[in-house]
């Protein structure tokens, strides 16, 4: 599929109301703590409460209304102008800044409409299942991690995809999806677009596999979990899925930044100020533990600092799965991670064993040296990543 033509205008429309939106949240942070500071200590009851109250209704309700009509008015001129100035293929510096954008605040985006949210799709898709030798024709479904897009899997001269498409006879589909959703949210979308593209190829898919990276692997669980609860095609003939750096069971900086908000929060003068942190998209917050269910987040508040109670999912049955983890090495020597993702994490290891995804120690291999995003790049990596789906093809 090619590309969506894109109008630059459109993205300074979806800045211009990221602005305006995010200019109308500060004013409410600073009157919210010009409000408690003039109210006066609560240990004598806010004697200055009310007055307070008044001047700051009256100053910052200015400040929005203006805002707002500002932003109204960029708004409706830049939209004017979006016919007469027509479509431009969007640049890999611009679509960048934008995976990132949607990657941190994707889900209000989202919600609001806004031009610049992401919506999700097989930009690059096979118009035919690959055939290597006389093997089955083979579907390779690839799904990109958190403020990624589905350019940057060609890391450094390097293409997963392409390079088992080469090698292996897979044909690529590379999937394009708003990161600051909620994982089981696109978990579910994601079941239903591979469903829709298995159906739409010129030959009948015999295998389907999946290589994720990063986030894309919790996406991934998710979507099989929906494509066995609704009964889809494509579910039956996934053979592998290779996870590369995926949070399995969380990413300790998430956690610390809920710890922010919560130091933040502990002092009423400090308090307005914790709603900074709480910009964080649905996406960002499924990875302090690694949510894969609407069962692990709905009803709850996401930034409420909480102990690890996910609902355990399994990895899906009949499904040859593996992990490839990326390690930078501590001062002692200990494996510490890829800078983003624990070891254990990334290889589904779990103190409870209920959690624990059981990957056999065959289908897992630790890199030593190799960062999070060197994942989609390193030659020892293609190596295991090769060699895991060889087998598939005897």
């Amino acid at each position: 599929m090619s590309k969506d033509k894109r109008s630059h205008v459109d993205d300074l429309r979806g800045a211009s109301k990221l602005a305006i939106d995010a200019a109308k949240g500060i004013t409410s942070l600073v009157e919210t703590m010009h409000k408690t500071i003039g109210s006066g200590p609560a240990s004598i009851g806010k004697p200055l409460e009310a007055p307070t109250q008044i001047a700051t209704d009256i100053i910052y309700g200015g400040i929005r209304a203006v805002t707002e009509l500002v932003g109204l008015g960029v708004d409706g001129a830049l939209k004017q102008l979006t016919p007469l100035l027509g479509g431009s293929t969007p640049g890999a510096e611009r679509e960048a800044v934008q995976a990132i954008l949607n990657g941190v605040l994707g889900d209000y985006l989202h919600e609001t409409e806004n031009p610049l949210a992401i919506k999700m799709q097989f930009r690059k898709r096979p118009v035919t299942a690959a055939k290597h030798k006389s093997g089955p024709n083979r579907l390779l479904v690839l799904v990109h991690g958190s403020c990624m897009n589905d350019e940057q899997w060609a890391m450094s001269g390097h293409d997963h995809g392409a390079a088992l498409e080469r090698d292996l006879g897979f044909a690529p589909a590379y999937l394009y999806y708003n990161t600051g959703l909620h994982v089981s949210t696109n978990g579910a979308e994601l079941a239903h677009c591979i469903e829709s593209l298995v159906q739409s190829l010129e030959q009948p898919v015999d295998e389907v596999v999946i290589v994720a990276h990063s986030m894309g692997g919790l996406v991934a669980r998710s979507a099989c979990n929906v494509a066995e609860t609704d009964a889809l095609q494509w579910r039956s003939k996934l053979r592998s899925i290779v996870f590369l750096g995926t949070p399995h069971h969380g990413s300790p900086l998430e956690r610390a930044g809920n710890w922010i908000d919560t130091l933040l929060g502990v002092n009423r003068y400090s308090a307005p100020l914790s709603r900074l942190g709480k910009i964080r998209s649905a996406g960002v917050t499924d990875l302090r533990y690694g949510n894969v269910l609407d069962e692990h987040w709905r009803g709850r508040d996401r930034f409420e600092m909480a102990g690890d109670d996910r609902v355990p999912l399994p990895l899906p049955a009949g499904v040859s799965c593996f992990a490839i983890a990326g390690s930078v090495e501590g001062a002692l020597g200990e494996l510490r991670g890829d800078g983003l993702v624990p070891v254990s994490s990334a290889l589904g290891e779990h103190d409870d064993a209920a959690q624990d995804l059981g990957i056999p120690n065959s289908h897992t291999w630790v890199g030593k040296g190799v960062w999070h995003s060197a994942l989609l790049s390193d030659p020892k990596v293609y190596q295991h990543l090769h060699s895991f789906l060889e087998p598939s093809l005897s």
